[in-house]
């Protein structure tokens, strides 16, 4: 089927409105339930593919399929409690289901309309019962704009996307809009890059219109490497047409006709869907030739990156794009003038380009309403580490970092203290527990030592060692440099020596003014961001937790009973 003019995207829509609105809004009169299966990353490796297939078995066996539709869905991002399966129109969330789990599930609650209890969410400490998942404060806390399709539609059904509103906001931009216009939208909108630096988006969109070429390209930066970090993955598994959609708009705002998904070869599921959504786009009349009979053109390919950090800086990607090695180069020229094949390339991450289309459908002012002053929108972060609740979270910025580790995180496991937020991933710092009333936004988290980052946020409670911390981030960075500039391949090498000698029981009091001054070193003299933010977890955590690093140096002694030291107390490394 070709959608060939809005009329054939209304149709389709209003064929799926019913199926939607049933999965959405509770109706007393139940005739039929939506039973969604998570099918992200986490969630897959925990069986839950073998999950829906027990579940269609089981509604065949016992003679009730009519009284069910089973369907995949994306990661719902409370990943510590998967497999996780969500039954509407009550919304009930089942928590850690396994494969016995199905038949009472089917038995109970599709065949009698009983909640199987044993299965719903309890409350840490409280053991509260919450059954349907806006009742329950990891999510009721959230405001999903990025995420807003992850769990609620079939990531694999171009059919379900339509059916709330996908690609009509590309037919606004296509029709109602000239290119200058849709720029201008997203500048009002405030939306910065969510990739790690900030930069306001619509100003980058606009370098890339003005730039003049016979060609320009859109390049979507799917490479997430931060340790522990899965925002952009969770994307990509539930919402790949958000990002088809996103792109289209973008290549039509700056004049590209091409686009490229740079994505990790590590994340296969991603993977499989891209390249089904894309195909769907095709067969649609979505991506290629005269798009929605407007004339516009464009199309996408997948390019897998091996996993190389770096290749998260753009020059990085757009080098490894073209089957080169991935290294930066210096900059300017910038990609929007000068880029993919040398021409003007537009460079988004995943978690910037969600937001787009809801931008052109809602409104600049409907997107900016939410933030702070210089922050708008909301930001999504991958919550992990000792906390109760791990998993996917997305929050307006200015959101205090209490409220996320208290209200949706709900608090620290086994009644230990909070010692420290760790943001920004390798490139971020390490906030003391007495910064929680900073709220998240870019200004903010940078004014401390630390900074947004792709969003990576992990926990740590007071049996951290805060040196063995710095010593993780800056052995990874140090692991990952491409070796080009001097400042990163051989300074972060020398920290790392350091820290080492460190947390062995070698270390001496002057290692902490080397350490500052190598660090400030490297950050004004590295080539690429990778070295310009490697030393902030060290920075951060002297300026912090100098007494940690004394206690280490003078007393040949770890707090946290983590650094197998030579002098002194020793204590296995755990």
């Amino acid at each position: 089927m070709k959608i060939n003019n809005i009329d054939d995207l209304i149709n389709l829509k209003n064929k799926m409105q019913d199926k939607i609105d049933n999965r959405l809004k509770v109706n007393n009169a139940i005739k039929k339930h939506d039973v969604l299966i998570c099918m992200g990353t986490g969630c897959v490796s925990s069986g839950s593919e073998k999950i829906k297939d027990v579940f269609i078995k089981m509604l065949e066996h016992r003679g009730i399929s009519e009284k069910a539709c089973i369907y995949s869905t994306g990661c719902f991002g409370f990943c510590k409690l998967g497999p996780i399966v969500v039954i509407y129109p009550e919304k009930t969330f089942y928590c850690q289901v396994g494969i016995k789990d199905v038949k009472d599930i089917v038995d109970e609650h599709l065949a009698e309309g009983k909640k199987v209890e044993r299965l719903l969410y309890k409350s840490p400490g409280t053991k509260q019962v919450k059954e349907a998942i806006d009742s329950i404060p990891f999510f009721k806390k959230q405001q999903r704009i990025a995420l807003r399709n992850c769990g609620v539609i079939d990531p694999e059904s171009i059919e379900e996307y339509i059916g709330i509103n996908g690609y009509f906001p590309l037919y606004k931009a296509l029709t109602e809009l000239n290119p200058q216009k849709v720029i201008e939208m997203i500048a009002d909108s405030g939306l910065r890059g969510r990739g790690g630096g900030g930069f306001s988006t619509g100003l980058k969109w606009k370098y890339a219109s003005q730039a003049d070429s016979d060609e320009k390209f859109v390049i979507c930066n799917a490479d997430e490497g931060d340790p522990g970090a899965f925002m952009d993955r969770s994307i990509l598994e539930g919402d790949p047409h958000s990002i088809i959609e996103a792109m289209s708009i973008a290549g039509y705002a700056i004049g590209a006709d091409r686009g490229f998904i740079y994505v990790r070869a590590e994340y296969p599921i991603a993977v499989d869907r891209l390249e089904k959504a894309i195909e769907q786009a095709r067969g649609y009349g979505l991506l290629g030739s005269d798009i929605l009979g407007t004339g516009f053109n464009f199309s996408i390919s997948l390019r897998l990156g091996a996993g190389a950090f770096v290749c998260g800086e753009e020059t990085a990607l757009i080098r490894s794009t073209m089957g080169k090695r991935g290294e930066p180069r210096p900059r300017p020229p910038f990609p929007a003038v000068s880029g993919l094949m040398d021409r003007p390339t537009l460079v988004n991450n995943v978690e910037t380009l969600a937001n787009i289309a809801i931008i052109i459908q809602n409104g600049p002012g409907w997107y900016s309403s939410t933030g702070t002053e210089r922050s708008k929108g909301t930001k999504v972060f991958a919550l992990a580490g000792q906390i109760n609740n791990t998993g996917l979270i997305e929050v307006p910025m200015g959101t205090k970092l209490k409220a996320i580790i208290y209200d949706i995180g709900g608090g620290i496991p086994g009644g230990k203290k909070l010692k420290a937020v760790q943001t920004g991933g390798p490139s971020g710092g390490c906030i003391p527990d007495y910064y929680l009333d900073t709220p998240i936004d870019y200004e903010s988290l940078s004014s401390i030592g630390s900074m947004m980052g792709s969003g990576g946020m992990i926990v740590l409670d007071e049996t951290s060692c805060m040196v063995d911390v710095s010593k993780f981030y800056i052995e990874f960075s140090q692991d990952e440099s491409c070796g080009k500039c001097t400042p990163c391949r051989v300074g972060t090498l020398r920290m790392l020596e350091i820290l080492r000698r460190i947390t062995g029981g070698e270390g001496q009091e002057e290692d902490l003014d080397e350490l500052m001054e190598l660090g400030e070193d490297i950050k004004e003299s590295s080539l690429c961001g990778l070295g310009q933010t490697a030393p902030n977890p060290v920075l951060s955590t002297v300026r912090y937790f100098r007494d940690e690093y004394i206690a280490h140096i003078r007393e040949k002694r770890c707090p946290a009973g983590v650094c197998s030291m030579k002098d002194g107390v020793t204590v296995e490394t755990v």
